[in-house]
């Protein structure tokens, strides 16, 4: 527990509060939610905050499931937060099924209940592959239960098929050539992180999965998943012991449904630029939630660590009167994957890229490297393959706007501050 959570700790036990706080219930015990609830207490707010979450497990991190907990070097990512001494009232096992924003209850398995403010935070779900229902020994990656059932298929060593290059897909396949399995990954587009990056980035990455012994196939879909086999289009039959599924996450909304929040065509909630939802009284944050940037210019939906830890400032700040505070953050994820550490602060697209200038910070053929994009001569975004100081210095110029000169930003022994016009 931090020093700050503490001194909340201590002001939530100062004395009772002022009488009828609002009831804040929060939907959802993954990062946002504990984030959310620890928030409110760390900005003295002192009404009852009762914090929902679907799974019987006390909440944990989700980063080292695919890292420390499913290699076994971790027992777990559980927060170190007393709950019961920040008077969160925390009911787990919980699965709510709706929002019913007249009566200002939610549905719950074991029966409605009441709220004054309520925040969404249920993250998002993984998106399933057709066909492979029901198929044994087919995994995904998202939950505690999911890495503790993957933890004796690296031990036993199988051949494994990875479904998806992209971030959740590279970082399992980086564990289980670690844990010693035969991995081969399909990804149905021409390149790794094709949804994430644009081609030119993407493409050194492809030869990180042959170094580490991984088979990287692309263009290639598949066609069916069988016991002990996954069937690509191309008719190729790819041994597996057991297959992970990491195609991508939507929005875990379907509770929703019917409630008069309004949702957008990704399933998210479309909060405004505050996280307030399209209801009175009712926030989101985190997977779950869509929000306008400013800095941007368009709506973004962040699925990242990073904005389960920052977004719920917002929402706290909200709820105990800060109106003033706005969410607009610059962007930041990493990744640890066959022996690099890389990490992304900012936001482009493939579309917005290509009218854009990119600019190598090293040759990507090396160990460390990072690219910049430049739109306008303005720094958007950033790519930092074992080049923390250019990710730290990156973000906070993304953040002030700066103008930066392309010939000195492209001299990797240049740092980023120094290129700024």
């Amino acid at each position: 527990m931090s020093e700050q959570q503490r001194e909340a700790l201590e002001r939530t036990h100062a004395d009772d509060g002022p009488a009828g706080e609002p009831r804040v219930v929060i939907v959802g015990a993954g990062m946002a939610g504990v984030q959310t609830a620890v928030a409110l207490r760390e900005k003295g707010y002192r009404g009852p905050v009762t914090l929902i979450g679907a799974e019987s497990h006390p909440p944990y991190d989700r980063p080292p499931l695919s890292k420390a907990l499913l290699l076994g070097k971790a027992d777990s990512s559980a927060f170190d937060i007393d709950f019961a001494a920040f008077s969160v009232e925390l009911r787990l096992g919980l699965e709510v099924t709706g929002l019913r924003a007249a009566e200002r209850e939610i549905d719950t398995a074991a029966g409605p209940v009441p709220y004054d403010v309520l925040v969404v935070a249920t993250g998002a779900e993984p998106i399933r592959l057709p066909g492979a229902e029901g198929v044994p020994g087919v995994h995904l990656l998202r939950t505690l239960d999911d890495a503790e059932r993957l933890r004796p298929v690296l031990a036993r060593q199988h051949e494994i098929v990875v479904v998806g290059a992209g971030w959740i897909g590279a970082e399992f396949a980086t564990a289980a050539r670690e844990a010693g399995c035969a991995v081969t990954v399909v990804e149905a587009a021409d390149r790794p992180l094709a949804g994430a990056l644009p081609a030119e980035v993407a493409a050194p990455m492809a030869g990180w999965y042959a170094e580490s012994g991984a088979e990287l196939l692309t263009n290639a879909r598949v066609a069916g998943v069988e016991p002990g086999a996954v069937v690509l289009a191309d008719g190729r039959r790819l041994s597996a012991g057991a297959v992970v599924v990491g195609i991508g996450a939507r929005p875990a909304t379907d509770w929703l449904g019917g409630s008069g929040i309004d949702l957008g065509p990704d399933g998210s909630v479309t909060a405004d630029e505050r996280l307030r939802a399209s209801l009175p009284d009712v926030y989101a944050v985190g997977d779950c939630a869509s929000f306008p940037s400013a800095r941007y210019g368009e709506r973004l939906l962040v699925h990242h660590w990073d904005n389960a830890l920052q977004g719920p400032r917002t929402v706290a700040a909200q709820i105990v009167g800060e109106s003033e505070r706005i969410y607009d953050p610059v962007p930041y994820f990493w990744s640890e994957q066959f022996g690099r550490f890389v990490q992304y602060a900012g936001h482009t697209t493939e579309r917005s890229a290509s009218a854009g200038t990119l600019v190598w910070r090293g040759d990507p053929a090396e160990a460390a490297w990072s690219v910049v994009w430049l739109r306008d001569g303005v720094l958007v975004a950033l790519l930092a393959v074992g080049r923390p100081r250019d990710l730290a210095q990156g973000r906070k110029l993304i953040e002030a706007g700066a103008r930066l000169d392309p010939a000195r930003a492209a001299d990797a022994s240049v740092p980023l501050r120094k290129a700024v016009l």
